[in-house]
């Protein structure tokens, strides 16, 4: 295990995107890529093809894309390059997912014929000392110096719009011919009684701990409530997952997100959905939190307080009323080529968009670098997000909901199929799970699909491939599969669209031709 280092964090290292603590050498070499201390600012160019405020995904890769096709490109970040991804989002939210996985996978050694002599201990401290190793080894890709020697002029500072085509950064002046915000969004405060008054980590603050909490509560069950919550009783933390709404996952589709409820109850998480009248308060132990779920009353005191709901745009200080841009509690408005109501000013990402996903600020950034340096006419509206919850097992959806095509009108066939007839899936102990596909009525044309399973991340591409190609339900069962594999159950929803085109006449027609062959 590392050992602190003996140089001082920096005074700017505690910011609004999340100290990074403790100061070890892990942390430190982060830092030193993300936002380096020594970094001197570049003198501004005369004017700029694209000035992009915000170094986060959406900010990375219109920077990287636009530099690499020949543009003069400026980039500005205030805070850490790399933004929420790399710092306080999927990178440390997947180390520790790994770990909590591992220990449970660990326990459950004994029913594959497995024995682990002497029981399974968890190391949380040395945890979090991987998941900082893994992500400061991984933070020269989202680096100053990396994005430098791509052709970016990289600013370290705070931006603002001090005309209709200039930013101030510090004491310099950027003059732009067309500007990108990507400034992302950042944790908020719901409006809990007696929240302001108790201490409680967001996503932004979680990845430093170092002890683990004997006891934590988490409000919130979407995506990051849920991962967190199943990761940390993995680790041993006596867990209570508070949700207003019933069940968790409110999104999914509710026997799909039923699915992923039973394992995390079987990992121990208390959850208390159907919540009301939520209080917290101060407790000599920690924080006591009182709740009602399901007609009975809960009194707990927890060590420590995690919330994961709410959501922010940064948009503050960026001088957007001065330049013509509109904005909400939502973030930048935008329309379909993510261009603001100002026309020279495009934004992307977690700022403007309701899909607050990596891979959506990435490809919406391919998009701004169409739109704004060649006058092209890429519509957000026609990408087709995909998106996963890493719980065990995982849930992955894209395209529409059942409830959503019946909102918009649309009749829909559906195919589901459950993974306890899939022999990979058996055989790996992983028959939890489900592939339900849904399919224009009458046709193969595919709108919507949701997985769940141990890999629903990675087999979910599959049908974002076959909706992007238009490719129907017939031909993604027409892929011939390695034996044995869980996407087999993709293409068994092939098989059952298939067998739908026997109709009693064809089977009829069939039966006439077989008799007439035997003769």
């Amino acid at each position: 295990m590392s050992t602190p280092s003996t140089s001082p964090a920096p005074a700017a290292h505690a910011t609004d995107n999340g100290p990074l603590q403790p100061w070890d050498e892990h942390n430190h070499k982060l830092y030193g890529h993300v936002h380096p201390p020594d970094w001197v600012n570049p003198e501004p160019a005369p004017r700029y093809n694209l000035v992009v405020i915000g170094g986060g995904t959406a900010g990375l890769v219109t920077a990287a894309g636009a530099a690499g096709l020949g543009a003069r490109v400026a980039l500005i970040e205030k805070h850490l390059l790399g933004g929420d991804c790399l710092n306080v989002g999927c990178v440390p939210s997947k180390a520790l997912i790994r770990a909590g996985r591992a220990a449970a996978e660990a326990r459950a050694a004994g029913e594959f014929g497995i024995s682990i002599q002497g029981g399974v201990s968890v190391d949380f401290p040395a945890v979090m000392e991987r998941m900082r190793r893994l992500r400061a080894n991984i933070s020269p890709h989202d680096s100053a110096v990396r994005f430098r020697e791509l052709g970016v002029d990289v600013f370290i500072g705070s931006a603002k719009f001090s005309g209709p085509d200039t930013v101030r950064v510090g004491d310099k002046s950027l003059r732009f011919t067309k500007a990108v915000i990507a400034t992302g969004a950042r944790a908020a405060a719901p409006a809990i009684p007696g929240l302001k008054d108790v201490p409680y980590l967001t996503n932004e603050t979680l990845f430093s701990l170092t002890e683990l909490p004997r006891r934590l509560a988490i409000i919130g069950a979407g995506p990051i409530g849920c991962e967190m919550a199943q990761s940390f009783a993995r680790f041993g933390s006596e867990v209570f997952l508070v949700e207003a709404a019933h069940g968790i996952l409110p999104r999914e589709d509710r026997d799909a997100a039923d699915i992923v409820q039973r394992t995390l109850m079987r990992d121990g998480v208390k959850l208390l959905c159907c919540g009301k009248d939520l209080r917290l308060s101060k407790a000599p132990q920690g924080v006591r939190l009182q709740v009602e779920s399901h007609g009975k009353g809960y009194d707990v005191v927890v060590d420590r307080l995690l919330v994961a709901v709410g959501r922010a745009p940064n948009v503050e200080g960026l001088g957007l009323e001065t330049v013509g841009v509109t904005f909400d509690k939502k973030g930048v408005k935008v329309n379909d080529r993510l261009q603001t109501t100002n026309p020279r000013i495009f934004a992307c990402g977690d700022i403007c968009s309701p899909y607050q996903f990596t891979h959506a600020a990435d490809f919406m950034a391919r998009i701004v670098i169409q739109n704004a340096l060649f006058g092209g006419r890429a519509k957000a509206s026609a990408l087709n997000i995909p998106w996963a919850t890493y719980t065990s097992p995982e849930i992955a959806h894209v395209g529409l909901y059942e409830k959503d095509a019946k909102e918009k009108g649309i009749e829909v066939d559906t195919y589901t199929q459950s993974l306890d007839k899939v022999d990979r899936a058996t055989l790996d102990g992983e028959t939890d799970g489900c592939v339900r596909v849904h399919v224009r009525k009458g046709t193969d044309e595919i709108l919507g699909a949701t997985i769940v399973a141990a890999h629903a991340g990675d087999m979910i591409s599959e049908f974002t491939l076959a909706m992007n190609g238009r490719l129907g339900l017939k031909t993604v069962g027409a892929a011939i599969h390695p034996y044995p594999t869980q996407a087999e159950a993709i293409r068994k929803t092939g098989d059952q669209y298939s067998r739908t085109r026997l109709t009693p006449f064809v089977k009829k027609l069939f039966g006439l031709w077989l008799g007439w062959t035997r003769r």
